[in-house]
């Protein structure tokens, strides 16, 4: 049997604190937590390797450099008294880049020459190969955590010692650290999302200010560095500071929006893994839940339940287009409600909030299932649409042009199968495929089951245009011509078929593992993990690939990528024990379908008297 036959007959395989004093001060504009009984001078860090530029001497250092400082779970003095010991180990650090490279070489090299001792059928040898994979991705990805006072903390966004521009991918982001997060979890290592949820909490409140002017409180950074600098001013004794990011030194300068909401669903997926409920019940994880809610339902202009946001405010974070109401903020926006809701304690205070996040679920699923939808039949009611309609009863709500359907999309709408667009706003609909926006209103349970399963059916039938070579598009199609230089302003990283235009990213393969799942259908995602197998180790794990096929790595991807690495590893997880993913999973609310049936069959118009509409948005 052919290399690659005999990848693609495989069945996949299973995966075999102390007070905290922190210290604002603002000349450094950092969030310091102050070392307690720790003086060391340099010579003996350097005795310990600490400022080796060789990894595994640095994480001697390390070890030695565990500090006596209060446990994150007992930051800003609230403490929970679970048992749990003082110290955490260290991982281990091993450069294997080129020695799995070698064995995939020879692994390629020997499924051309006919496999070795005998075996004909190579089944054995490739079982080897993905084992190696795996082996590597955890290697890789303990070898890209960041520590901080001695305790991991969370994963960088890259490790790639190729590169000479770092920018910030060294930086430990909220959303790259989902996948790794959800990776430890699975693995049984809680230590380090736990230190991760409550650290990146103490960051929520912290002043941030761009030209004078200051977000709402809850917002959650984008990334945060772990820096070593000295005590106050003496060079012979250092300490770790979080130096944050709300996008005031971001690209673009864009503030994220998804930050908030991927804390508050690692958070219930903490709990639900560990059954440690003391993390969500903490007086100040509470607080920050809240705080991100009322920044979310806060009143303002808008018409509709969605929210509204400005381009690059979540994965895609440059110029694509997205501004307005973008599916995957829509998706996440509805996923962390639900979470929230689960987690909120009940008390007096929290009433109205919770009373507003129901009416905020029933109203966004109704906007979203109802609007936001597109298959044959309703891509067919638009083409006959009738225009410029000034009643409350009108067909057409949103005044959507029929020359709006671009031919592309007649060509790519299979008989069977459908899917979320990726925008709606007045007189504009972005027909574009966002991958992540719906595969989360799978998990989420945005989306109906019946539109989760045509989602998946589209997937199916558009194989080679959503994941050809590599899994799995971030958007489709690309923006090319003038299209793209007057959406994108010309952007040289997200050329057509690139990056966020088009390109592939292999992290995606987590949320399609789950939503497959979710949905009963794990062989989609076994199908584009097998697919992953076949190059993702030997590329070097990049961060996304170029073309309409992904046949190259992308021309600016970043090799060692962090959430690639993740991605793989949780898919992997989570096709050996599907139960596991629960842990992600909103179940639809049966409260939530009788008031969307209700919905559906009255006219929410009818009721415009200030008295009798109580609703308090319109959809």
């Amino acid at each position: 049997m052919a290399m690659s036959e005999a990848f693609l007959h495989l069945d996949p395989l299973l995966l075999s604190k102390s007070g905290a004093n922190f210290g604002k001060r603002r000349n450094l504009g950092l969030v310091e937590l102050h070392y307690n009984n720790f003086r060391t001078s340099r010579s003996e860090l350097q005795s310990v390797g600490y400022f080796s530029t060789d990894r595994k001497n640095r994480a001697k250092g390390l070890c030695f450099l565990r500090c006596k400082c209060q446990k994150a779970d007992s930051v800003s003095g609230v403490t929970a008294d679970d048992g749990r010991p003082d110290s955490v180990s260290i991982y281990g650090m091993k450069n294997v880049n080129n020695v799995r490279e070698f064995e995939l070489n020879q692994l390629l090299k020997s499924g051309k020459e006919g496999f070795a001792n005998g075996n004909t059928n190579g089944v054995g040898t490739v079982i080897d190969s993905k084992n190696s994979i795996e082996e590597e991705a955890w290697d890789l990805l303990k070898e890209s955590v960041v520590y901080y006072c001695g305790n991991p903390i969370g994963t960088i966004a890259a490790n790639d010692t190729s590169s000479s521009s770092i920018l910030n991918y060294d930086q430990v982001f909220i959303r790259d650290f989902i996948p790794s997060g959800i990776a430890f979890l699975l693995k049984g290592e809680y230590d380090i999302v736990r230190n991760f949820i409550l650290h990146t909490l103490q960051l929520q409140s912290w002043e941030k200010t761009m030209d004078c002017h200051s977000p709402g409180q809850g917002l959650m950074p984008a990334s945060f560095k772990v820096r070593t600098v000295p005590l106050d001013g003496n060079d012979s004794v250092t300490e770790d500071v979080l130096d944050p990011d709300f996008g005031e030194a971001a690209i673009g300068r864009v503030a994220p929006v998804d930050s908030g909401l991927w804390w508050i669903i690692l958070l219930r997926a903490y709990g639900k893994c560990t059954g440690d409920l003391s993390v969500q019940e903490r007086v100040d994880v509470q607080t920050g839940i809240k705080m991100i809610l009322k920044l979310c339902l806060a009143d303002g202009f808008d018409m509709f339940p969605t929210l509204l946001v400005t381009d690059g405010s979540c994965m895609i974070d440059r110029r694509m287009g997205i501004h307005g109401h973008p599916l995957e903020i829509q998706a996440l926006f509805y996923s962390a409600l639900l979470c929230a809701r689960e987690m909120l304690a009940p008390e007096d205070g929290s009433v109205d909030l919770i009373r507003a996040l129901n009416n905020r679920l029933v109203a966004l699923s109704f906007h979203i299932r109802e609007y936001y939808w597109i298959d044959m039949k309703k891509l067919n009611e638009i083409y006959r649409y009738k225009t410029e309609e000034y009643s409350y009863d009108a067909v057409n709500k949103f005044n959507i042009y029929p020359d709006q359907i671009p031919p592309w999309l007649v060509e790519f709408m299979p008989a069977r199968g459908g899917y979320l667009i990726g925008n709606l706003q007045p007189a504009h609909m972005d027909f574009r495929f966002f991958s992540l926006g719906n595969l989360w209103s799978i998990v989420g349970s945005l989306a109906t089951v019946d539109q989760s399963h045509a989602i998946l059916d589209l997937i199916e039938a558009k194989w080679s245009e959503l994941v050809a070579d590599m899994p799995l598009k971030i958007c489709y199609p690309a923006l090319e011509g003038q299209e793209w230089r007057i959406i994108t302003g010309s952007d040289p990283k997200n050329t057509p078929w690139s990056y966020h235009n088009g390109g592939s990213w292999p992290t995606l393969l987590w949320q399609l593992t789950v939503a497959c799942i979710k949905m009963n259908r794990p062989e989609i995602a076994e199908r584009a993990v097998m697919l992953a197998e076949r190059r993702i180790s030997r590329d070097k794990w990049p961060e996304y690939y170029d073309t309409r096929r992904a046949r190259f790595i992308g021309k600016q991807s970043r090799l060692f990528q962090t959430w690639s690495i993740a991605g793989y590893l949780v898919a992997k997880l989570l096709l050996a024990n599907p139960s596991a993913a629960k842990v992600l999973i909103n179940e639809e609310d049966s409260e939530l379908v009788n008031a969307f049936s209700c919905m559906l069959s009255a006219n929410p118009r009818k009721k415009r008297g200030r008295k009798e509409f109580k609703q308090p948005f319109i959809i």
